[in-house]
C-alpha cells in the first residue's frame, strides 16, 4: 500500500473577499473528490483571502497509480481553474507498512 500526499499552494490574485475565495476553494475541493476520488483540505492559509493551500492525499496499491492521480490532480486546477495559478506544490509518495 502506497500514500500519496501533496501540498499544493494557490493564489487567487482577483479575489477581493474570503467568501469568493471560500466559493472558488469548495468548488475545487469538491470537483477533485468526485473526480479523482482523493482526499482534499484547506490545510493553511485560511484566513488569507488571495491564498489557500490544499492539502491532497490519496491511497493505492502502486506507487505509479498514487503519483499519477497527484499529477493529474494539478493538471485538472491548472485546466480547470484559469483565474488560480499554483504558487508551489510538493508531491510525496510513502510505503505505508
Amino acid at each position: 500500500m502506497n500514500v500519496g500526499v501533496s501540498r499544493i499552494e494557490l493564489r487567487m490574485p482577483e479575489n477581493q473577499s474570503l467568501k469568493a475565495k471560500r466559493q472558488i476553494v469548495k468548488s475545487i475541493i469538491a470537483r477533485l473528490q468526485n473526480r479523482y476520488n482523493v482526499s482534499v483540505a484547506e490545510v493553511d492559509n485560511q484566513d488569507l483571502w488571495q491564498l489557500a493551500t490544499l492539502g491532497v492525499s490519496c491511497v493505492s496499491n502502486y506507487r505509479r497509480h498514487a503519483d499519477e492521480t497527484l499529477s493529474a490532480v494539478l493538471k485538472f486546477i491548472v485546466r480547470n481553474y484559469p483565474d488560480v495559478e499554483i504558487v508551489s506544490s510538493e508531491t510525496e509518495t510513502l510505503p505505508a507498512f
